[in-house]
């Protein structure tokens, strides 16, 4: 379990986990100080929905809310001015989110590894994959409704869950790849080296 620590490591929120009092940096998941220094979390993968999409695509879902209120939800306009951070190993590479909207499909080098990262401009819904199924590396092209083709097959893909649907590589699954949601600027405090991709 962890706390916020309250002191900041590159202009970036610490961590304090509750069973050895280590501090622990937000954007790495690193141990910086304590028992555990130089430990590093395991990044899972995530999403980025809107609450009207991901009731949309999950409407029997259950949602946490904390305190006796109940849920609320604070409505305001979304920022668009951050990036989408994808590090695997030490190799760091990031597209702009405005830029990943008008693409729809953009394709990253990390380190080597063949990353496809997916945003839909009406949903605001963010997915990072490994463009690669079993030996072979793939690229995308967005369709509608949330549908990638690759253009080496010419298989369909559900951009949401990474399934082939149709074609020679049906029922093959594209691997999630975690991301980060950031700005430019904190990017780059991480990962001086970092790419950067669209603007």
């Amino acid at each position: 379990m962890f706390g916020n620590q309250g002191a900041l490591y590159k202009t970036a929120m610490t961590w304090f986990d509750h069973a050895t009092g280590s501090i622990w940096s937000q954007p790495i998941g690193t141990a910086l100080a304590g028992e555990l220094k130089g430990t590093r979390l395991r990044q899972i993968p995530s999403t980025l929905h809107t609450w009207e999409a991901f009731r949309t695509q999950y409407p029997d879902a259950k949602v946490m809310a904390t305190g006796s209120g109940g849920l609320k939800l604070f409505r305001e306009t979304p920022r668009d001015d951050w990036v989408i951070g994808v590090a695997l190993g030490d190799d760091a590479s990031a597209v702009y989110f405005p830029f990943a909207l008008r693409q729809g499909v953009v394709h990253a080098d990390v380190g080597g590894a063949p990353v496809l990262v997916w945003a839909d401009a009406e949903s605001r819904t963010v997915r990072a994959y490994l463009a690669r199924v079993e030996d072979r590396t793939l690229s995308f092209e967005s369709l509608d409704d949330g549908r990638l083709r690759d253009r080496e097959t010419g298989s369909i893909w559900d951009a949401r869950t990474g399934l082939a649907q149709q074609g020679e590589l049906a029922g093959k699954n594209l691997s999630p790849v975690p991301w980060t949601s950031s700005f430019d600027w904190a990017w780059r405090d991480f990962y001086p080296n970092a790419e950067f991709i669209g603007r």
